[in-house]
């Protein structure tokens, strides 16, 4: 058989562009459907629904059999899906801004770029927004595989009732930029945790440099726009919002450093078939007391993720556990094992179960 032409090959691919496209206009005529639907029966709160994305995407990833990798194809995907939710409803995410930090990454990791964002100043206002209703869901920080837990996000989720409905993973890698690169760098500005995850590197290369914390890393590349001799350790979406020169790439000490975030709303997720729960408990002041806490999850052989010691707010001396566990609180296993630790500690607050993230 004959080798295919250029122009050939080419316009094969220009059939199946076509094909494509019809397709998704087609499946974004049923989405709008759907939203008939739903306004008709369920109303706002079941527009968005989490284990229900979790399974398609982890469908989309397990029955790939093309070239591409089944994750780019779930990506592809978690776009379609995300236009076609702007049709039904149109969602609003609180993240912590300005634009160009790692938190709005990954909030449009988890909802698409058809989401509408709301820029947040801090940690609190996410929750405070999305608690007023001012945005649909909130995305924060909860910890870093360098640095660990974020305490500003379990203090709010201490103190709040908000839910948390999903998690996401990303993978953090540091840039070091500035508005001209020719001049000499005399003040490196990031957030107290980036300047942590680079320290070796920046020690290494600018021990004479002066380092200003700020709230965010992409504040600081806002901040070095418009200063002489300052350079900013900031995202790669940082680098060309704010149209910076790169210094240095990846300077990270670790590789492999990656933030898990938390995605809240007033109500938890259904389960998706490979979830995860979260909850706070604060322990008896008595001998052995987390080993009453932990024993439940054993005897009912419920896996556990994370055990995180972390200081009540405002209490002096006094410390709770932040506790992942695999399962949905409403598996028999989990509930079993959530009951008997309630009765075992001085407070419990599930603080929500939830699709582990897929991409």
């Amino acid at each position: 058989m004959a080798k295919k032409t250029l122009n050939k090959l080419r316009e094969e691919i220009d059939k199946l562009d076509q094909e494509i496209q019809s397709l998704i206009g087609d499946r974004a005529t049923l989405a709008a459907e759907v939203a008939e639907v739903k306004k008709a029966s369920e109303g706002r709160g079941a527009f968005y629904r989490p284990e229900r994305e979790a399974k398609i995407l982890r469908e989309i990833i397990k029955r790939n059999d093309n070239p591409l990798k089944g994750k780019d194809v779930a990506h592809i995907f978690r776009e379609i899906m995300s236009a076609c939710l702007a049709l039904e409803q149109p969602l609003s995410i609180a993240y912590l801004g300005p634009e160009g930090t790692f938190t709005q990454e990954a909030a449009l990791k988890h909802f698409g770029h058809a989401v509408s964002t709301l820029d947040c100043g801090s940690i609190d206002e996410i929750f405070s927004q999305v608690e007023k209703g001012n945005a649909d869901y909130g995305v924060v920080p909860i910890e870093n595989s360098s640095n660990g837990v974020i305490g500003g996000t379990v203090d709010m989720l201490y103190s709040q009732r908000l839910k948390i409905c999903g998690e996401v993973e990303i993978s953090i890698k540091h840039q070091l930029m500035m508005a001209d690169q020719s001049q000499e760098i005399k003040t490196i500005y990031a957030h107290q945790q980036a300047l942590d995850q680079c320290q070796r590197w920046l020690s290494n290369h600018y021990p004479n440099v002066l380092l200003k914390a700020v709230a965010s890393n992409a504040l600081a590349a806002r901040i070095v726009m418009d200063e002489k001799n300052a350079a900013a350790i900031a995202s790669e979406a940082a680098l060309s919002l704010y149209d910076l020169e790169r210094v240095a790439k990846n300077i990270e000490d670790k590789t492999g450093n990656v933030t898990r975030f938390l995605v809240l709303a007033k109500d938890d997720a259904p389960e998706s078939g490979n979830d995860k729960t979260s909850l706070l408990v604060v322990t008896k002041h008595e001998s052995g007391a987390l080993v009453d806490v932990l024993e439940p999850f054993k005897r009912h052989e419920v896996n556990m993720l994370q055990l995180a010691r972390h200081p009540i707010p405002g209490v002096k001396w006094e410390y709770l556990f932040l506790i992942d566990i695999d399962g949905h609180k409403n598996e028999n296993k989990v509930k079993e094992a959530l009951a008997e630790v309630s009765e075992r500690v001085i407070k419990v607050h599930i603080l929500g179960s939830y699709p582990v993230a897929v991409l």
